[in-house]
């Protein structure tokens, strides 16, 4: 290895000087599989891609306070940058904040973006020796499909975690696969996940009207692509930069108020990262069991049932029978279930175990603003800076707090909604599953007689 490499989902850490085992060169996209010193197997760079693995060095080095993956950066990025700030920005570039019913909102559009992710093809290039799937996506805005790898969606990410992730959770895409990757059973997940992924994006007012989103979504050529992404590669309005596009309408608020907040919103998160955990935890050991011991067992049952019949000679052995065969169906539908109800229930808790995830880096943010504006005084005091300085960096600080706060008010409102629906889904899957055993059990049931 002659250069370092800061890893990502999947992705094998590497240092300079480092000998590589090549484990599986067909990965494809510019990626090979090896194993590391320590043992650690995951993917890195083809020396073939050695120009695409530079630009990814550049970009580190060029942006240190970014860890290249989210949730978690290398260190809670300076909000020195952004809290003695004094311009605000004008135009498109600005983010609006109001008074809404709940407490301080975003500015939601008219129209609710969305998109439908569908139709995943095989396509490859230098003449067939990589392969890739790429999907197409439709907005509802334009009706028009565009065509994305899993590369472009990953370059997304990162410019929306550069931009937004000091302010707004942005929760990771599903991982990188090394092997499998064109197995029709992982394309069909991986195609729902990023589905799931870009609905969240566009249902965030603000994710939602950026131009790197509008951009993945619209562009109409290759040509309009490449100058786009450009674009936002070069934008300025980064990292702690974005709290000074933010612009409360409201009265600002003093540190006191503001540390009130920050400390409900950090207790909030945690006890609801805790309580989701939890719920995967249990859904992971109810599928199990109904895979395993559960289908096992009702299967036992109707066996046993099955075998007492053969030992009658009266009516009642091929009722016996049936019953136990009704056990059998028992088995099956109770293994089949957890496909058709928990899948479900489990996707959106992992949805929201990774945007819950986001949030102790995002609010670090504002605790190191907190900390900083607490030494205002003693810096007057030292004449490092001026009343004036004071007085601006808390204002910035009530707007930092405003942003915590409308994205606060925005995450409750999609969490009373998503679990709403999807409470609704899995009781009604419930409950049609348990009136088929009633039924069959009913069935059962009508063939003996009353003695």
């Amino acid at each position: 290895v002659t250069h370092m490499f800061a890893p990502g989902n999947n992705e094998l850490s590497v240092q300079e000087g480092e000998i590589l085992t090549v484990t599986n060169q067909n990965v494809g996209g510019g990626w090979v599989e090896a194993r590391n010193s320590r043992g650690n197997v995951g993917l890195v760079f083809d020396n073939s891609q050695y120009s695409y693995f530079m630009n990814k060095i550049n970009f580190i080095n060029a942006h240190p306070i970014f860890s290249h993956r989210f949730p978690g950066f290398s260190k809670t990025p300076n909000p020195e940058v952004y809290l003695l700030t004094k311009s605000v920005a004008k135009g498109n570039d600005k983010l609006p904040i109001y008074a809404g019913e709940v407490g301080p909102v975003w500015l939601y559009p008219q129209i609710q973006l969305d998109c439908v992710v569908a139709d995943p093809k095989k396509g490859s290039k230098m003449y067939g020796l990589k392969s890739y799937i790429e999907y197409q996506i439709t907005p509802n805005t334009t009706n028009r499909p565009v065509n994305h790898r899993y590369k472009h969606f990953d370059w997304l990410y990162e410019r929306l975690v550069e931009k937004f992730a000091c302010a707004l959770p942005i929760p990771c895409l599903p991982d990188k696969q090394v092997t499998g990757r064109f197995e029709e059973e992982f394309i069909k997940m991986r195609m729902e996940r990023l589905q799931g992924w870009m609905s969240r994006m566009c249902r965030h007012p603000v994710i939602s009207n950026s131009e790197v989103l509008q951009l993945f979504l619209n562009y109409r050529d290759e040509k309009e692509w490449k100058l786009g992404k450009r674009k936002a590669e070069k934008d300025e309005f980064v990292g702690v930069k974005i709290f000074s596009t933010i612009d409360p309408e409201l009265p600002e608020l003093d540190p006191g108020q503001v540390e009130q907040k920050y400390e409900m919103y950090s207790q909030f998160t945690r006890s609801m990262d805790n309580s989701v955990k939890e719920l995967l935890a249990v859904g992971h050991l109810h599928w199990k069991r109904c895979t395993g011991p559960l289908q096992k067992e009702y299967r036992q049952i109707g066996k046993a049932f099955q075998n007492l019949s053969s030992v009658f000679n009266t009516s009642a052995y091929p009722t016996l029978s049936a019953t136990g065969k009704t056990y059998e169906e028992i088995a099956e539908l109770v293994a089949g279930q957890p496909k058709k109800d928990l899948h479900f229930l489990m996707e959106t808790n992992n949805e929201y175990k990774g945007l819950l995830g986001c949030f102790p880096d995002t609010i670090a943010v504002h605790k190191a603003a907190i900390d900083k504006v607490k030494e205002a005084d003693h810096l007057v005091t030292m004449n490092k800076i001026s009343q004036q300085d004071k007085h601006i960096m808390e204002k910035n600080l009530s707007t930092m707090s405003y942003a915590l706060q409308a994205e606060m008010n925005h995450f409750h409102s999609n969490r009373i909604y998503d679990y709403n629906r999807l409470m609704q889904f899995y009781l009604e899957e419930q409950v049609k599953f348990y009136e088929t055993i009633a039924e069959k059990l009913k069935k059962a049931l009508g063939q003996y007689t009353t003695m």
